[in-house]
C-alpha cells in the first residue's frame, strides 16, 4: 500500500499500557470506526509470536477498514505479518536498510526532531516524518520538546510530509496552527478515554478544523 498524504490526518498509535476492560481489539474498532485514518501497533516487550499474534489480528481489521497498519519498529514482524510498513526511531534500523529490504511499496516512517534529521530521512527513503514531542507526552515522559516555530521549520525543510505527536489533545491542538504538519499522531488522547469511538471523532473534526482555516489562510 503506498501512503497517501490523507493517511496522516488521524494517526492513532496504540498503548501497551491500556486501562480499562475493553480489549486492544475493541480499542482499535472503536478508533477505527471512529474515523482514525492510520493505526500504528506499538509493543517494544512482547514476544515475536505473541506480538505477530496480535498484530495478525489488527491488521485484519485496518484491512475491513481500508486503514493502513504500520508497526513501530520490529522490522521483522512487520514483514512476517504483511503489515503495510514500519515507523522507527533515530535509534533504530536505517531506513535506507528497511528500504532495500521491504521494496518500493513498503511504507517508513520516521521520527525527525532537527530539520538535519528530516532531511537526511527523506534522503534514505522514508515516506513521512513523525516531529515532537510537540507538547509533555504521558507516554514518553523524557521525550525532547518540540517547539511549534520547530515543527514548522522541520515540515518546511521537506516535500514528505509529516505528523506531529506528543502530548496531543482537542485542548492544545489550536497550538498547532501554522505548523505545516498533515495531520497529528495521538496515544493517551485515543485510548486513555473511555468512549475510544468519539474522541476519535472529535480529535478528527479538530485536525480538519485547523487544517482548514490554514488553508483559509494560504499556509497549507
Amino acid at each position: 500500500m503506498k501512503l497517501e498524504k490523507k493517511n496522516l490526518l488521524l494517526y492513532a498509535v496504540t498503548d501497551p499500557v491500556r486501562k480499562g476492560k475493553k480489549s486492544l481489539e475493541e480499542q482499535v474498532e472503536e478508533a477505527l470506526r471512529g474515523g482514525v485514518t492510520m493505526l500504528q501497533f506499538r509493543d517494544k516487550e512482547a514476544p515475536s509470536e505473541e506480538f505477530c499474534e496480535k498484530a495478525s489480528r489488527l491488521l485484519s481489521l485496518c484491512r475491513r477498514y481500508g486503514v493502513p497498519l504500520i508497526v513501530n519498529d520490529r522490522v521483522t514482524e512487520a514483514l512476517r505479518i504483511g503489515a503495510d510498513g514500519v515507523h522507527v526511531g533515530q535509534e533504530d534500523a536505517a531506513v535506507r536498510e528497511i528500504r532495500r529490504l521491504a521494496g518500493e511499496d513498503f511504507i517508513i516512517g520516521a521520527t525527525a526532531k532537527t530539520v538535519a534529521q528530516a532531511r537526511e530521512a527523506e534522503r534514505q527513503g522514508a515516506d513521512y516524518l513523525g516531529v515532537g514531542a510537540v507538547f509533555p507526552s504521558p507516554t514518553k515522559k523524557n521525550a525532547i520538546r518540540i517547539t511549534p516555530e520547530l515543527l514548522g521549520d522541520i515540515c518546511r525543510s521537506v516535500s514528505i510530509p509529516a505528523v506531529a505527536i506528543g502530548g496531543i489533545n482537542l485542548s492544545n491542538l489550536p497550538a498547532l496552527r501554522g505548523g505545516g504538519m498533515a495531520g497529528i499522531a495521538v496515544v493517551s488522547a485515543l485510548f486513555a478515554r473511555e468512549d475510544v469511538k468519539t474522541a476519535a471523532e472529535e480529535l478528527k473534526r479538530g485536525i480538519l478544523s485547523l487544517l482548514d482555516e490554514e488553508r483559509t489562510d494560504g499556509k497549507y
